[in-house]
């Protein structure tokens, strides 16, 4: 059975998670930066991505690319493993995008991701996303 410290963290990660998830389909940019670090490589790059090393670079050309385009983005089922300050976690995800000519996509796979514990809590320090399936 976990530690307390080690639940809180648990389910703090949780709550960063669910937050990538709700201000990224409401399109809440600033709030949406806040929960990587400055320093966050995020690689993308099979889902047609690219692989980026700072927030910036991730975080303003995706909110450009799908500033029209409705998302919905779900995770579940969490693997975690704290050590220390650092925490490894695999997301299964599932993600539906609709643009306005009517094309859509559906994706389903894992985020593979790195947290780091900051003077602001936990946030995302690494995420690669890999997918298993793609309905377009």
């Amino acid at each position: 059975m976990a530690s307390q410290p080690q639940f809180a963290d648990w389910l703090e990660i949780c709550n960063v998670k669910a937050d990538y998830c709700r201000l990224l389909d409401t399109k809440q940019w600033h709030d949406w930066s806040q929960i990587f670090t400055e320093d966050v490589v995020v690689d993308v790059t099979s889902s047609g991505g690219e692989l980026t090393n700072t927030r910036d670079d991730f975080v303003w050309p995706l909110s450009e690319l799908l500033a029209e385009v409705k998302t919905c983005h779900q995770v579940h089922a969490p693997q975690i493993t704290i050590d220390g300050d650092t925490a490894k976690v695999i997301w299964a995800m599932q993600d539906r995008l609709l643009w306005p000519d009517g094309n859509t996509m559906t994706g389903f796979g894992h985020y593979h991701e790195e947290y780091r514990r900051t003077g602001q809590g936990w946030k995302i320090a690494k995420l690669t996303l890999t997918r298993l399936i793609v309905e377009a």
